[in-house]
């Protein structure tokens, strides 16, 4: 069952139960899955490989946390709660993510692979780095974690 039926049975299952905020957070997946798949479409239909779907859900979880801390930072608790909500769904949706352990692995290998050696080669590294950790790592994660062992 691919990621997109799998939403799309969980919609008439939660419009079954009446979780109504759960059934918002499928809703707004389902249309940005949607909207890329329109995106890519080339005289006939879209379909959305599972990278790319994987890439619409860590999207749309990045502008959910986005959004949480903006709404903390507004003194705005109860938006915020419904996007923490909402991000609770998304992630169900999301591969596991790796340990900071693993992310670590990663980034070693992939600076002993570009011999990396300062922070102008940060971009390098961070562009590997994610490709390799696609859907797994926040890159924020990454980020701090690339800095770090450049840096050292």
């Amino acid at each position: 069952m691919s990621l997109k039926e799998k939403i799309d049975l969980d919609l008439k299952n939660t419009m079954k139960s009446g979780d109504k905020d759960r059934l918002n957070a499928i809703r707004s997946i389902r249309a940005a899955l949607l909207e890329k798949e329109v995106s890519i479409r080339v005289g006939g239909k879209g379909v959305l490989s599972d990278e790319q779907e994987i890439e619409v859900l860590v999207s749309v979880a990045k502008k959910r946390r986005d959004a949480i801390e903006q709404f903390n930072a507004g003194n705005r608790p109860d938006l915020a709660e419904t996007e923490t909500l909402e991000l609770r769904v998304i992630e169900e949706y999301l591969p596991e993510p790796v340990s900071d352990d693993d992310v670590r692995a990663v980034v070693e290998g992939v600076v002993a692979k570009t011999g990396a050696s300062s922070m102008k080669d940060m971009g390098k590294v961070m562009g590997e780095a994610m490709k390799a950790l696609k859907g797994k790592a926040d890159g924020t994660k990454v980020q701090e974690i690339v800095k770090a062992l450049l840096s050292a």
